[in-house]
C-alpha cells in the first residue's frame, strides 16, 4: 500500500504503517551516522541533552556528497543501519519514532521498535542521486567537525521509502523470504 505521511512522525501514524508499505515522506528529517550516533551517546552518559528534541524524531542514515551548484545537498544515499545498532534502543527508548537507513537490524533494535510503536524505513541503497532530488534543504545543527557525518536538518518532500519494520513486530526481510520460498 502506498502512503503519504509527515515528519515527524507520531505514535498513531507510525502503528498505522506495516511492514511492505511503500511510503512517501514530507518534512522535517535529521541525518546522523556512526560518529554522530558515538557523540550523542556520549552526551546522554554526560546528562546532556541532544542537539535536537528527538521526540517523534526520523533519522536518516546518511552522509551526503558535496553539493553541486544550486542544489543544496549532494548524492544522499542511504548508509548500512546496523553500524547504530548499539546506539539506536536508547534512542527509540528517548522517543525517535523512526529510522531511515538500508539493511537488517538487531534483535534489539526490532525489539525496541515494537516497544516504543516506532518504524523502521528503508531507502533504496545506490540510489542516492535520486533521494536528493526530495531534499528541499539541509543545514548541519550539530558537530560540524565531523564533515559529512555531521548532524543534519533535511526538508524533504514525497521521500520514497518502504516499512521494513513495523510496531507490530512485522519484518519485511523476514517475511519477503518467507513469501519467496513458498513460491
Amino acid at each position: 500500500m502506498e502512503k503519504q505521511i509527515s515528519a515527524p512522525i507520531d505514535k498513531k501514524t507510525a502503528e498505522e504503517l506495516t511492514a511492505g508499505d511503500y511510503v512517501y515522506i514530507t518534512g522535517t528529517i535529521y541525518t546522523a551516522r556512526d560518529a554522530a550516533h558515538k557523540r550523542m551517546k556520549e552526551t546522554l552518559d554526560r546528562g546532556e541533552s541532544l542537539p535536537f528534541d528527538i521526540k517523534g524524531q526520523m533519522i536518516y542514515y546518511m552522509g551526503p556528497s558535496p553539493a553541486r551548484e544550486g542544489r543544496p545537498i549532494g548524492s544522499a544515499g542511504p548508509t548500512t543501519a546496523s553500524r547504530m545498532d548499539k546506539y539506536t534502543p536508547e534512542l527509540l527508548n528517548l522517543g525517535l519514532g523512526a529510522m531511515i537507513g538500508k539493511g537488517k537490524r538487531s534483535r534489539e533494535v526490532l525489539d525496541a521498535v515494537v516497544r516504543n510503536k516506532a518504524v523502521y524505513f528503508a531507502a533504496v541503497g545506490g540510489a542516492g542521486a535520486l533521494l536528493s532530488k526530495c531534499i528541499q534543504s539541509s543545514e548541519v545543527i550539530a558537530y560540524e567537525d565531523l564533515g559529512t557525518e555531521a548532524v543534519r536538518k533535511l526538508y524533504v518532500k514525497d521521500f520514497p521509502v518502504i516499512v521494513v519494520a513495523d510496531s507490530k513486530g512485522n519484518n519485511l526481510y523476514e517475511t519477503a523470504i518467507e513469501q519467496y520460498r513458498k513460491a
